[in-house]
């Protein structure tokens, strides 16, 4: 069954392509649109055993990037199909679900005004999403949706660890709470994660970093996620690219007063200019932030450590919370690749069980490898994520 799995952004669409079936799964192809709405627009489409396509023209909205994308998957030359007739369903990312949705579901009138209704609390994800959607309705008018949220992996979430101490009144009138994201990521690597180590998924107790650009930390208790350090938005809890992550709201109000802010600047700041990016004042790019370090730069090398450390910070906090932990995973773009982050990370917690085997964990890079030595109490692994995977499953179970 042919899948096209969609994650669309305020002017972008990143797309993957995937054949799948009850016992395995095969990508197709993938790729990129860019700068939609802009002068210019870019396609980057990468079929699997042929010829990256790119294509550079003016791309006007979603529906004329998604028809370029279809146009590209049926190409005799760098197609991977013969007809549009092959996609049996397409599976949307949708970044926020609310308190509705506790698992994907298949797209209805319904489903799409709940999404609508979430524009306030996931103003920069949410529209974009939904555009996507409507933009499948118009090219495959007869081709069933599936809408796959970051949020609902976190549902499971008790109202201890997921209200905020504020007035109640405000839960009740605009929901306001932790929601948690990423949440694909952290139910996949788990999954994969506790049949590499030999644990019982729904009998254990892991710890899952998702350490990227973007970054949380997920406590998983018998499968289900019981806290995680995004909340309200994705701003909260690490330290990330442009993020800020945990900070006292006192600091906030105190700065917006001297420096004459409103809120959309406040918001401008602790989204986009913030993390170690603001750190640093070099670069959100760890890669950049490590050559500034090495080089002796003192802002990068305090920028970095603390984005290290408060993964540790994180760790610990979730194994206490959940009274232990039998596996401690990390995955995204920095936690597959950055032997440094890892060490870094878990050094300290040998009184919790943890000992990293540096002879593995350095030369570790995106595959799927127990880091922790033999007689560590607490396995370590790295995982590589696959959020697509799990959007075309999930697409693929609800419409098969």
């Amino acid at each position: 069954m042919v899948i096209l799995v969609l994650n669309c952004g305020s002017s972008s669409i990143k797309y993957q392509v995937i054949d799948i079936c009850d016992a395995a799964h095969t990508l197709l192809a993938k790729g990129l649109v860019e700068r939609i709405g802009l002068a210019e627009g870019d396609l980057t489409h990468k079929p699997v055993g042929k010829e990256v396509f790119k294509l550079h023209q003016p791309i006007a909205d979603h529906t004329t990037g998604i028809r370029l994308v279809l146009d590209a998957l049926t190409n005799p030359e760098h197609g991977v199909i013969s007809s549009l007739d092959e996609v049996k369903a397409v599976g949307h990312r949708v970044a926020h679900g609310g308190e509705f949705f506790a698992s994907s579901c298949i797209v209805t009138d319904e489903v799409k005004e709940k999404i609508r209704s979430l524009f306030d609390i996931a103003p920069l994800h949410n529209p974009a999403n939904l555009e996507g959607i409507l933009s499948i309705e118009k090219v495959l008018p007869e081709v069933k949706q599936v809408a796959v949220f970051d949020t609902s992996f976190h549902q499971s979430i008790e109202p201890i660890n997921y209200l905020y101490a504020l007035p109640y009144e405000y839960y009740e009138k605009y929901r306001v709470r932790r929601y948690g994201f990423h949440g694909t990521s952290h139910k996949f690597v788990a999954k994969v994660g506790a049949a590499l180590t030999g644990l019982d998924l729904e009998n254990s107790k892991i710890i899952t970093c998702h350490i990227g650009n973007g970054a949380s930390v997920t406590a998983i208790e018998n499968g289900k996620s019981v806290c995680t350090s995004m909340g309200f938005s994705p701003v909260d809890g690490l330290v990330m690219g442009t993020r800020c992550g945990d900070v006292d709201p006192s600091a906030l109000l105190f700065i917006a007063e001297k420096e004459g802010m409103n809120i959309a600047d406040i918001n401008t700041m602790i989204n986009k200019r913030s993390g170690v990016e603001g750190l640093s004042g070099i670069s959100s790019d760890m890669r950049d932030i490590d050559a500034a370090y090495e080089s002796g730069n003192p802002r990068a090398i305090v920028a970095r450590d603390l984005y290290y450390d408060r993964v540790r910070q994180y760790i610990g906090k979730y194994a206490a919370l959940m009274g232990g932990v039998d596996l401690v995973i990390f995955t995204g773009g920095v936690g597959e690749n950055s032997w440094e982050l890892r060490a870094r990370a878990t050094k300290g917690l040998e009184f919790m069980g943890v000992e990293i085997n540096d002879a593995v964990n350095r030369p570790t890079r995106g595959t799927d490898t127990i880091i922790s030595t033999e007689n560590s109490r607490v396995k370590v692994a790295v995982i590589a994520t696959n959020e697509e995977l799990v959007i075309a499953t999930d697409t693929y179970n609800l419409t098969k």
